[in-house]
């Protein structure tokens, strides 16, 4: 067995891993970066070296700092998560031929499936069904606007190198079609160092069912069974559930065949994800299942197999690669129960998910869910990784049982000095819709209204937290422990508004007071709130948190905090709205513009994102040149509106 392991990740997987590898009696190497000097993947291993700037491409990204760095702590292995190098076959090379144990499969494996369109071509000689669409080496635009005609609209370009919902578009309108070429190839370039495309037919009432496998180097490959990943935004995953809703069991011996049959046409060794898209128009069907690709790693949402198998991914990948066998036999795994994984991020829907970065000043998610976390109160969301914060994982006997403490949780969640995407969450697990499975990859475009409406707390809400907030006695303010143990204030009847308060000499009573909920300025006019509720907070020192319906409402006296900086001013200015580069400019000054035209595109947070025009005007000012650098809050351009 493994005796001593260095994880070649971050965030979150680095501390999933340390977890597991504790529990083995596995000693842990952690490596970091600047902006991950005092992580708390770094706390928690059991030891740490330093291998470079924040940026990945200078740190995480240099292959020969990680192998330096195992060399120099004596780790007998490297793992390494996901993302970053995990499915890179050059790195997985180097690392054995170092002498390193490599936790994960063999390089020949991950290049045979590593490029999606050599990956089909292998799987239709194995005879796995695959999507209609095109492979071939033309890779001019011309020759793949044809190739995209003769498919048929819409159609999906997929960088082959890509993965994790990057250079990829979906084109409806072949007079889009250049345009999105471009700006795949442009985010391709950026992601994966390739800018090899493929042509899909794009599936309109999309399913995507993924298998989880698993083999060893004596020969044997099972499956855990699927996962649905249908709920996905921009092609990222959003909420991730197993099993699959209405699947039934000769679709899943079905596709679970497949896959262990794609694993084997490549001598899979360790934990792999077969990726397939399902035609659901007509329910899921075995003959309208297709491969997509083979994700040859572990999974962002592998707790949820976890859940409901009761099997512990990280531990087989770790026997596996000190040359034991699978751990379980096909017929030992089972399916328990229903499992659902949500990932909250730092971000703000209402402002098109623009990712939020800043010190989590509050951090709190409610007790009883599974958190899969990389962070702490204190930790910094910082511009140069993935913003994702946790994950948040539930199980139940039944689907619906999932959906409901799903929703809970992510309603429950606190977290201050950043914009989540908690309340989006828990709107998504509550909606009719998703709870009776009637969900494909469109859903939350079809439902993106209902879904990023933000809930308002109500001026009695206010009233009662003001309350507390201005009370000056001990007994108002002693907290209960609630059920679960933790720290909770009742604010009821009996606690009333002291009658002096607002008290002016020769003059009516001053009864307004000046609040910020939510990161927003409120005047709450106490003599109109009427009675208080009943109501249960929590006080963390600063300000107390309302439970609502779909979030949790933090309040504060007279303060203003700091909020995200929308991407277009009321004036007509363009802000950043995150520290980025620019890597398109769109137009010139003096230009005539539309609501909605496309201005300046900045890359930040491994994302592109467009900045359109507020309104019809012309450009007064551009401040915006390909290649720079901008701050968060920068103005790019000005937008004079039209008379």
């Amino acid at each position: 067995m493994i005796k001593s392991l260095l994880i070649a990740n971050r965030g979150e997987i680095a501390c999933r891993i340390i977890r597991t590898a504790r529990a083995m009696g596995v000693r842990t190497v952690a490596v970091y970066s600047d902006a991950d000097a005092k992580a708390l993947h770094v706390r928690q291993a059991d030891e740490a070296v330093h291998i470079g700037p924040s940026p990945a491409r200078e740190s995480y990204l240099v292959g020969e700092k990680i192998i330096a760095a195992a060399k120099a702590t004596g780790a007998e292995a490297i793992h390494p998560g996901y993302g970053f190098l995990s499915e890179n076959a050059d790195f997985a090379q180097a690392v054995k031929d170092a002498g390193i144990i490599w936790v994960g499969p063999n390089p020949d494996s991950i290049r045979a499936m590593g490029l999606k369109d050599a990956a089909k071509e292998r799987m239709i000689a194995a005879g796995v069904p695959v999507t209609p669409g095109y492979l071939g080496e033309d890779q001019s635009p011309e020759r793949l606007a044809a190739e995209a005609a003769k498919v048929g609209y819409p159609v999906l370009i997929k960088a082959v190198a890509g993965g994790g919902g990057k250079g990829m578009r979906r084109v409806d309108d072949p007079a889009d079609f250049a345009d999105a070429l471009l700006s795949c190839q442009r985010e391709a370039a950026s992601s994966f160092g390739n800018t090899q495309v493929l042509i899909e037919k794009y599936i309109l009432s999309p399913r995507h069912i993924e298998v989880q496998v698993f083999g060893d180097s004596h020969g044997n490959v099972v499956h855990l069974f699927e996962r649905d990943c249908s709920l996905q935004r921009r092609h990222q995953k959003v909420i991730e559930e197993a099993p699959a809703p209405g699947m039934d069991e000769d679709t899943r011996e079905a596709i679970c065949a497949a896959a262990v049959k794609a694993a084997k046409a490549v001598d899979y060794v360790g934990a792999g994800t077969i990726e397939f898209i399902a035609d659901a128009s007509e329910g899921l069907r075995a003959d309208r299942i297709w491969f997509m690709e083979m994700n040859t790693r572990l999974q962002v949402e592998h707790p949820v197999t976890e859940e409901i198998t009761g099997q512990d991914l990280v531990e087989w990948q770790l026997r596996v690669a000190s040359g034991e066998t699978l751990p379980k036999r096909q017929d030992e795994l089972a399916i328990y129960g229903w499992a659902m994984e949500a990932r909250l991020y730092a971000e703000d829907p209402s402002k098109g998910f623009l990712p939020s970065t800043g010190r989590l000043e509050s951090f709190h998610i409610p007790h009883g869910a599974r958190i899969e976390t990389g962070v702490a109160l204190g930790s910094d969301i910082s511009p140069f990784y993935d913003p994702m914060i946790a994950k948040i994982v539930t199980h139940a006997n039944s689907r619906s049982g999932a959906c409901a403490a799903l929703s809970d949780y992510c309603a429950g969640t606190r977290i201050r000095g950043v914009r989540t995407n908690a309340e989006f969450l828990s709107r998504a697990a509550s909606h009719a819709g998703f709870v009776v499975g009637e969900v494909d990859t469109g859903f939350i475009e079809r439902n993106l209204e209902a879904l990023t409406s933000v809930e308002s707390a109500t001026d009695a809400n206010c009233s009662a937290a003001a309350i507390l907030l201005l009370a000056d006695d001990d007994l108002t303010r002693q907290p209960i422990l609630n059920g679960a143990g933790e720290r909770e204030w009742v604010v009821g009847p009996s606690t009333i508004w002291n009658p002096m308060f607002g008290f002016r000499a020769n003059a009516l009573p001053a009864r307004k007071l000046r609040l910020t909920v939510d990161g927003e300025p409120r005047i709450l006019d106490i003599a109109a709130t009427g009675p208080v509720e009943t109501l249960v907070y929590d006080y963390d020192g600063k300000g107390v948190w309302i439970d609502g319906v779909t979030r949790s409402h933090f309040i504060e006296l007279e303060r203003r905090l700091d909020g995200l900086v929308v991407g277009a001013a009321g004036d007509g200015a363009i802000l950043s709205p995150m520290p980025g580069r620019i890597i398109a400019v769109e137009v010139a000054a003096g230009d005539v513009v539309t609501k909605g035209q496309k201005l300046v595109t900045l890359e930040a947070m491994k994302m592109e994102h467009s900045l359109v025009a507020p309104f019809d005007g012309t450009v007064a000012e551009l401040n915006a040149e390909t290649g720079g650098q901008v701050s968060e809050g920068a103005v790019l351009a000005r937008i004079e509106k039209a008379e």
